[in-house]
Parts: C-alpha cells; structure tokens; sequence
C-alpha cells in the first residue's frame, strides 16, 4: 500500500448492507499493516455529528438539507479525512458526495448545477494539485433494489427522516447512484448487494486486489 493514502467510499441506498462490509475491510486491511480510518456522513467530526443529527430528524428544504449535508462534509474533510490521508492512512468512508446527488439530487429533485457548486466549492483548496477536488480513489456502490432494501429494513429500528420515504423516492435515488457511476466509471465499482453477504464480500475484495491495495 505504500505511504499514500486511500479514500475508499461506500455507497447505496438505505438498507443495502454497507455498514457490514465497511467493517470487514477494516479488519481486512489492518491484518496487512495498513492504518485504517473508518468514519460515516453526515458525520465524522463533532460538529459534523451535530448536523447529521438534524439532517436526519429535523424538517426541512432540500437545499436547506443539501447546504447543511455539504457544511458537514467540509469539516469532515478539513478536520479528519485530509489529515488521515496526508498521514498515509487508508480512510473507509459511509458515504460521501456521490449520496448528495443520489438522495438531493434524484430522490428529492435538487439541480444537479447547485449540487456540482457545492461540491467544488467543499471540496476544492485541499492538498494536490491546484483547483483538483478532493474526491474518493474508489467508490463502492453497493447496488440493491428499493424493494429488497425495504424488506432489509422492516422492524429493524426507528426510521429516519430518509429511511421512513416511499419505494418510489429510492428508486429514484438508485437511479442518481446510476448516473453518477456511469459520469465516472473509472472511480466507481458496482457490487450486486441482493445476494448472498460471503458473494457480496468476494466482489469487495476482488474490487481492492485488482487495483493492487488487497494482498
């Protein structure tokens, strides 16, 4: 892995099995020596936590909710991911950007012009080479039918503000996933996350092995 970082994001609607996977790669790639962060948006830092707490339960605007989301991210960014990745370590992230445009941008209807300012103006000025944004090296998208993610889902806690939407509303962020995968196919890695969880985690690793990050 040498002493350069790696952003790995994790992404996919409610219910798709992220959270499971995050932690086995952790595990995974500690065993080989590397320095692994894992963290989650919203979220990450104390502030950023604060906000995720109202994203998630207060009512509000979407852009209200895309300006918040995007405020989190920055002191996210500044205060725990860049840091960990100038340090060399490998950062598994529940989310990130690409989740604004799915659920903002196709689940709620917020231009995507807005969504792509926001995410220039959040994620540029970091470390390397000038006007370059900060973006993930690899993003895993675990990709799950709206349908099965609401079994997954049924009688397994209090939903959220986003949790508690129609079929119809995560279709459509299934969708904003879709687009931003095929607006960078290079970054993004789709894993059918509707089968079995030992098939799922073969794909995870085979996604890491082949870029060489995987013994």
């Amino acid at each position: 892995m040498g002493n350069s970082g790696r952003f790995i994001t994790f992404e996919g609607i409610d219910g798709a099995g992220k959270s499971t996977h995050i932690d086995a790669l952790a595990e995974r790639l500690r065993q080989q020596g590397a320095r692994v962060l894992v963290t989650r948006e919203p979220g990450g830092t104390a502030l950023a936590e604060k906000i995720r707490t109202l994203v998630l339960h207060d009512t509000m605007d979407v852009l209200c909710e895309a300006l918040l989301v995007f405020a989190a991210r920055r002191d996210h960014l500044v205060r725990l991911i860049e840091p960990a990745l100038l340090r060399g370590e490998v950062v598994l992230c529940d989310r990130f950007t690409d989740s604004s445009f799915a659920y903002q941008g196709g689940g709620r209807g917020l231009d995507a012009g807005v969504l792509s300012v926001l995410e220039h103006w959040v994620q540029g000025g970091l470390s390397g080479p000038e006007g370059a944004l900060r973006q993930p090296d690899l993003t895993l998208w675990f990709d799950l039918s709206p349908g099965a993610a609401a079994r997954r889902l049924a009688g397994a806690r209090e939903p959220d503000r986003f949790e508690a939407q129609d079929q119809g509303f995560f279709a459509r962020v299934a969708q904003g996933f879709q687009a931003r995968a095929m607006a960078d196919p290079q970054r993004f890695c789709r894993v059918d996350a509707g089968r079995e969880r030992q098939t799922v985690w073969a794909d995870v690793e085979m996604a890491l092995r082949s870029r060489g990050w995987l013994a």
